[in-house]
């Protein structure tokens, strides 16, 4: 997902847009998951060089992800489409500007508690922790080095670090992750019910669509199995005064009000696949160095004086 804070910031994504052929270039790459420069090419009767100047406009917007492929013929740009929505807020959120903002990154390891059940595993970007669907191993202290893990069903649950200055409280906590289903190999049609969690109180329910293994990952280092989960879907949950946002969209009116969240309060949140859910298809977190988004669990806190 692609997060347009402003119609200023979304400038240069609204100019990539803002062509029929690259539109069409979007679409083949939809269609077609990823293509190589001379493809696109022939397909849309351009010339190279054409290809070549309006895939850097949808690069730079973020739209498309331009990779470099080694092969016995040399290098080939391989090309991707980089997102899988856009979200653009047009309208900023109530005093936003007179707000503080606090940002922290909490690495897919570092979980607190877990319970978790096969088919299951936990890996860094170098290799395997432990003997894969061997729970036990979700304890190793290797984990706290892990870039994604991935479990049936059961929860996991992060502290956020909650380092905001004293005599202040909390008005928006938003957190981002990459996450997708857990099937037995891939399967892209493998819906799980994923539920969110702040504080012990249910704050929404995602299902995911599947658990994707048609591509390799953009960030998947090149020894991971080819038949194993490669790439989630970024997500964004955000939680303010309105009620519990998921991609912009409202999932609950649980609101930011009813935790009375300020600068000394420990903040907890948890994943988690209930035993009892209708589509209990697992979850796969993915980190840095793994899926498409190279990034881990990223927390951005807006505060104000109590």
């Amino acid at each position: 997902m692609l997060h347009i804070k402003s119609l200023d910031e979304g400038l240069d994504v609204f100019k990539a847009l803002g062509s029929e052929l690259r539109i069409n270039i979007v679409k083949l790459l939809l269609d077609n998951r990823e293509m190589n420069m001379n493809e696109l090419a022939a397909s849309l009767g351009v010339t190279n060089g054409a290809i070549t100047s309006h895939m850097k406009k949808l690069e730079e917007s973020g739209i498309v992800k331009v990779l470099t492929e080694h092969s016995g013929h040399g290098n080939q740009k391989i090309c991707r489409v980089n997102v899988d929505k856009i979200l653009i807020e047009v309208e900023a959120e109530e005093n936003e500007h007179d707000q503080n903002i606090y940002n922290t990154e909490v690495p897919v390891g570092h979980y607190s508690d877990y319970e978790v059940y096969p088919t299951c595993g936990i890996s860094t970007n170098k290799a395997l922790i432990g003997e894969v669907d061997d729970s036990r191993y979700f304890a190793h202290p290797e984990r706290m080095n892990a870039k994604i893990f991935w479990f049936t069903k059961g929860y996991v649950e992060y502290i956020i670090p909650n380092l905001l200055p004293s005599a202040t409280k909390i008005d928006q906590l938003t957190l981002s992750m990459e996450i997708s289903s857990e099937a037995p190999g891939v399967n892209s049609d493998w819906p799980s019910d994923i539920s969110f969690f702040l504080n012990d109180v249910k704050i929404g329910t995602w299902t995911s669509p599947g658990d994707f293994g048609d591509v390799r990952g953009i960030f998947t280092p090149d020894w991971w199995f080819p038949n194993w989960n490669q790439y989630g879907l970024l997500k964004m949950i955000s939680i303010n005064k309105k009620g519990t946002f998921l991609d912009g969209l409202k999932i609950s009116d649980v609101n930011i009000n009813q935790f009375a969240l300020d600068y000394r309060s420990t903040i907890r949140f948890k994943l988690q696949v209930a035993e009892d859910a209708k589509n209990v298809g697992g979850l796969t977190i993915f980190g840095s160095d793994f899926g498409n988004y190279n990034q881990d669990i990223k927390i951005r806190i807006s505060y104000s004086s109590m």
